[in-house]
């Protein structure tokens, strides 16, 4: 019997990452005016960002079926393995009561995880969960210690724009203008599986601290979990910057920072030009 490992394209997790894990990533469905194309199959992220600055409306995500599960759960049963299924954030998308319900059909094979996360957040605990597979752990050990774990996941992020959060609704055209007026560059952060602002800073340079000084108080970086950085956009330029202001952070620890795009479940929301920061807080550090 084996574990498979089972999570969503809004981890960001590329087609290619998810071979080289081992892992099933199941693509969302993104709608670009009335056109449908699968996350990161039949629409890479280079083509989402491309579409995202060329179009005056935003693109819509279609969370995924019960049904679309169930086919995938029926699979790991025919095979004889157990499967974990790490899922988009519930207080985020339905994606959560989809895969519960599908779930209910195959007990005792598959567990669900709400990972209380998105992107590159959601994307570290499906990391967890493959150290943990490959060390042995059955599915019923590796779905508690995610429950246990998530907690300590932390998910920050610095936006070079408030456009798109004005196109969808989230702030108002007024606050959106003020805000490019002045350079003000949100930080925000994924608490408790919502997403909520943390702060506001004025320019590129005083976001990057400010992003700094949040991994600080956040507990720091345990770097002997998985953690990743992330960009959004065509250019990966404002991430290198936001690298070199933070070096101190991770020269004594890593040489190579993972890094990884933001796809378009997220991209449709923050734009081009994010920068976001994902670990595990060196509170209550894992042991096993």
């Amino acid at each position: 019997m084996s574990v498979r490992i089972i999570t969503d394209s809004a981890s960001d997790i590329t087609q290619e990452q998810a071979r080289a894990w081992g892992i099933e990533v199941i693509p969302m469905t993104v709608v670009f005016g009335g056109e449908e194309y699968l996350d990161g199959v039949t629409l890479s992220d280079q083509a989402f960002f491309e579409k995202l600055v060329e179009t005056d409306s935003l693109p819509h995500t279609c969370q995924i079926t019960p049904f679309q599960y169930a086919e995938i759960f029926q699979r790991v049963r025919r095979a004889g393995d157990e499967a974990v299924c790490v899922v988009l954030s519930g207080g985020l998308s339905g994606c959560w009561n989809s895969a519960v319900m599908a779930a209910a059909d195959f007990a005792g094979c598959v567990t669900v995880v709400d990972s209380e996360n998105v992107s590159i957040g959601q994307r570290l605990l499906v990391e967890l969960a493959v150290r943990l597979r490959d060390a042995g752990h059955t599915a019923a050990e590796i779905a508690a210690e995610l429950e246990t774990q998530k907690k300590r996941v932390r998910l920050m992020a610095l936006l070079d724009t408030l456009e798109y959060l004005k196109k969808g609704g989230r702030i108002s055209p007024t606050v959106a203008f003020a805000g490019g007026l002045l350079s003000i560059k949100p930080v925000v952060a994924v608490q408790e599986g919502q997403v909520v602002l943390i702060g506001k800073a004025r320019g590129s340079k005083n976001g990057n601290n400010l992003l700094m000084q949040f991994v600080e108080k956040t507990g720091g970086v345990d770097f002997t979990t998985p953690y990743c950085l992330a960009y959004s956009g065509m250019s990966d330029a404002l991430l290198q910057k936001y690298l070199a202001d933070s070096a101190e952070l991770y020269r004594d620890h890593t040489g190579a920072v993972p890094v990884c795009r933001i796809g378009s479940v997220i991209g449709t929301h923050v734009g081009p030009g994010a920068i976001g920061v994902a670990f595990f807080s060196r509170k209550n550090a894992i042991s096993y």
